[in-house]
């Protein structure tokens, strides 16, 4: 139940951004999340797109520093409280998050995703599936 995550690091140069969702657009790709970090000299772009394998041999092809990586999607109640409890879960089973981001686009109404990357991902999965968290498929992602 992982899903592919594209990271691709970007010069802070005008213009660098939009070429690549350029890219991806003239190709078919569709992003479904995005989050970006910048440093004074580079950025950090990740993406959750619905075709990751594809998107990055195009990228690549175009010049842009492209992995892939595996992240934990998750699905949970747009509500106070509801990102605290899964944290909470986590925290008790020392697993530490490396980053995360939310995104739109559920499918059902009242509902937040949030992407999340930690050391240990199978352990991570297989806690909160136990916990009852919505642990989102490939599939459910791209369908967003």
């Amino acid at each position: 139940m992982l899903i592919q995550q594209l990271t691709i690091f970007l010069e802070n140069q005008s213009g660098r951004l939009a070429e690549v969702t350029r890219v991806l657009a003239n190709a078919g790709i569709n992003i479904r999340a995005l989050s970006i970090a910048d440093t004074a000299e580079y950025g950090i772009l990740r993406l959750i797109v619905n075709d990751p394998v594809s998107a990055a041999g195009i990228l690549k092809k175009e010049g842009f520093s492209v992995g892939i990586a595996d992240v934990i999607g998750i699905t949970i109640d747009d509500t106070p409280g509801s990102l605290a409890r899964v944290l909470a879960i986590l925290e008790e089973n020392n697993i530490s998050i490396e980053y995360m981001y939310a995104f739109t686009g559920s499918s059902r109404a009242g509902m937040a995703n949030v992407v999340i990357k930690v050391e240990d991902l199978r352990k991570a999965v297989d806690i909160l599936t136990g916990a009852g968290v919505n642990v989102m498929t490939p599939d459910e992602v791209h369908q967003l």
